[in-house]
């Protein structure tokens, strides 16, 4: 007879200890909460019923609001609203990165605070959101070091002069078309205590960043990662990227420092950082990991060690003064050159990061963002002017460089159009400015349009030069 056919007196037999410990723990605590009675000589309230269900009701709406519920929902509510709008974006063609930048919107002042200011005010409390930028920051952290990660130093040095020329005309024209706009802007738009070269250089440097893991995922879904067009396009984002870094860190540190000492202070100790994690500790880490085992034991405490490497990275430049954003992203770049070894942390870390973290980053970007504060056409009008010079700038200071370096009219535009691509890392950046005081909350909400728009259009922008390449080839054949 089988156990699954009937009970057995075994069973009883078994379970019967437990049974019994069970008793004598209820007849236990019975026994002495009855004599502690007799010792309680205080004066004991007469509890009604219904006193006792408003009691429960105001401790459940009190254990509902504190500051760790509250925060429990920000992040369902927005880990929820970024997997909607991720997978809306990617049946219209653009990264779900782009519907997760948009769901920060909706959830801030512009859409729901718009509409139903109660449903804001009670999932995004005023005084919750420190706590929630702080977390945000750490997601932010982890992405960059992603960023670093995948930027192969040795593959940009093989690409040759043509992608730096390229990388490098696609930030100089736009930060001189923005610091240049930036003596129009400043009157009206600048925060009063902001100084005009700080304003002057943090939007020529806005204007120039590119947003490499965004331009990555586009062209690894279309297939372009392995052609001669995507190896171009990812060197010069690449490029771009070190440089508009290492320029913004120099405008964080002017911005920062009270005084020359200071800031050329600030700046030696930034060179001395980078230049210690590139030529030494990169060696460094590249023993350490030839000499490690590949026990699943060892490799739990390598991620736990690489973490508490990049949150180091990250507290020393936060201290020097240049963000903890830049030392996240160095401790990327000095990764081992192994793929297995990048790959692994990659997987490891960007899952997470990417799912959890950085959709409360959106959804903090979108809390700051107003939009109702353009409610005038002389706003829309600086906010137009500013998405056309960012276009011009980028688009056009890519197009014309890659054209000159022999490259024809559309693949020419190609590179323009992924050049303009700026996502999240544009996200990330405006940020800094609104944190150091240099933006107003008028044209932070400006640039992150700027940011979405010209994000948006390139994905349009590639079929259109895809379609006009597949007619060019059935007129020549015709």
């Amino acid at each position: 007879m089988s156990r699954r056919s009937g009970f057995k007196i075994s069973d009883l037999r078994h379970y019967l200890p437990y049974v019994l410990l069970i008793i004598v723990f209820i007849a236990g605590v019975w026994l002495i909460l009855t004599l502690g009675a007799k010792l309680n000589t205080r004066p004991q309230p007469a509890v009604t019923t219904t006193a006792s269900l408003t009691a429960l009701t105001s401790g459940l709406k009190e254990n509902f609001r504190n500051p760790l519920s509250v925060l429990l929902l920000q992040i369902i509510v927005i880990i929820i609203m970024a997997g909607l709008f991720g997978r809306l974006f990617r049946r219209l063609g653009q990264p779900p990165v782009m519907g997760e930048m948009v769901a920060g919107i909706v959830m801030g002042p512009s859409v729901l605070g718009f509409f139903f200011p109660e449903a804001m005010s009670f999932i995004f409390p005023q005084s919750s959101l420190e706590t929630l930028r702080l977390l945000s920051q750490i997601g932010v952290v982890l992405f960059m070091f992603v960023v670093g990660m995948e930027l192969n130093v040795r593959h940009l040095r093989d690409k040759g002069s043509a992608a730096v020329m390229i990388s490098h005309a696609s930030i100089i024209v736009p930060f001189l078309l923005g610091s240049g706009l930036s003596l129009f802007l400043y009157p009206e738009l600048a925060p009063p205590e902001t100084s005009f070269s700080a304003f002057a250089l943090f939007i020529g440097v806005a204007m120039s960043i590119t947003a490499f893991p965004v331009l990555a995922r586009i062209l690894e879904d279309r297939g372009l990662t392995q052609t001669s067009l995507g190896s171009i396009a990812l060197t010069c984002a690449a490029v771009d990227d070190v440089t508009a870094w290492c320029i913004l860190a120099l405008v964080i540190a002017i911005v920062n420092a009270t005084g020359v000492v200071v800031s050329l202070a600030t700046v030696m100790f930034t060179l001395l950082f980078a230049l210690a994690m590139l030529f030494f500790v990169r060696s460094w880490l590249d023993r350490m990991v030839k000499e490690s085992p590949t026990s699943t034991l060892h490799s739990r405490r390598l991620i736990a060690g690489m973490l508490g490497f990049v949150l180091a990275c990250a507290l020393i430049t936060e201290t020097i003064g240049i963000h903890a954003l830049f030392g996240a992203f160095i401790a990327g770049v000095v990764m081992p050159s192994s793929i297995d070894f990048r790959g692994f942390l990659k997987d490891k870390l960007e899952g997470f990061s990417s799912a959890a973290l950085l959709p409360l980053f959106f959804a903090f970007t979108g809390l700051r963002t107003q939009v109702g504060l353009l409610n005038d056409w002389q706003s829309w009008a600086f906010c137009g002017v500013i998405i056309l010079v960012a276009i011009a700038g980028k688009l056009g200071g890519s197009m014309l460089m890659s054209r000159w370096t022999g490259m024809s009219w559309s693949q020419s535009f190609a590179i323009g159009a992924l050049m303009n691509t700026r996502g999240l890392v544009e996200l990330v950046v405006l940020n800094i400015g609104y944190d150091l005081g240099i933006l107003s909350g008028r044209i932070f909400a400006m640039m992150v349009l700027m940011a979405l728009v010209t994000t948006f259009m390139t994905g349009p922008l590639l079929s259109l030069v895809k379609t006009e390449h597949r007619s060019t080839q059935v007129a020549e054949a015709v």
